[in-house]
């Protein structure tokens, strides 16, 4: 009969466990259900939210200059930000004033060696806007100090 007894507790405790099982799977199950319908319930509405100030225009022109660029706003402008601003700054095209001979092999170049698109009838917009807009200095270097009254360091 003992063993009859603990045989008897022991279905009964594993009965127990069983149903306790099932009874938080069917209320996990419901909650689950809950929050798919409605996600908002969990998240924090509190008033405590950051404004974001509005962004501005990014093509926006002041004073003649391509603000987010710096580029002067002349005719071609926009073609020369789409194609070259890709993939590198508006300064390093401003910093390099050239010839339409020598912007037309650099794109060559950029071409063969930088995976840079075929321009189409775009290269002669850019090439004539960088011209225009940013021709070879005639002056590279400084002039020569002249008229100076050098003087000797002593000790």
């Amino acid at each position: 009969m003992d063993k009859e007894n603990t045989f008897s507790n022991q279905v009964k405790s594993l009965h127990q466990t069983l149903f306790m099982l099932l009874v938080l799977f069917i209320v996990a199950s419901g909650g689950l259900l809950y929050y798919a319908n409605n996600p908002d319930v969990f998240r924090n509405t509190s008033q405590d939210m950051v404004s974001v100030p509005e962004i501005e225009d990014e093509d926006r022109i002041e004073n003649g200059i391509h603000v987010r660029t710096g580029l002067v706003d002349a005719e071609g402008l926009m073609v020369v930000v789409n194609n070259c601003t890709n993939c590198h700054s508006a300064k390093l095209v401003t910093q390099n004033r050239m010839t339409k001979e020598r912007w037309n092999a650099t794109i060559k170049w950029m071409q063969e060696t930088q995976n840079l698109w075929d321009l189409g009838g775009n290269q002669e917009i850019i090439v004539n806007y960088l011209v225009t807009n940013y021709p070879p200095k005639s002056k590279g270097r400084r002039m020569s100090l002249t008229n100076i009254e050098w003087y000797e360091l002593e000790d």
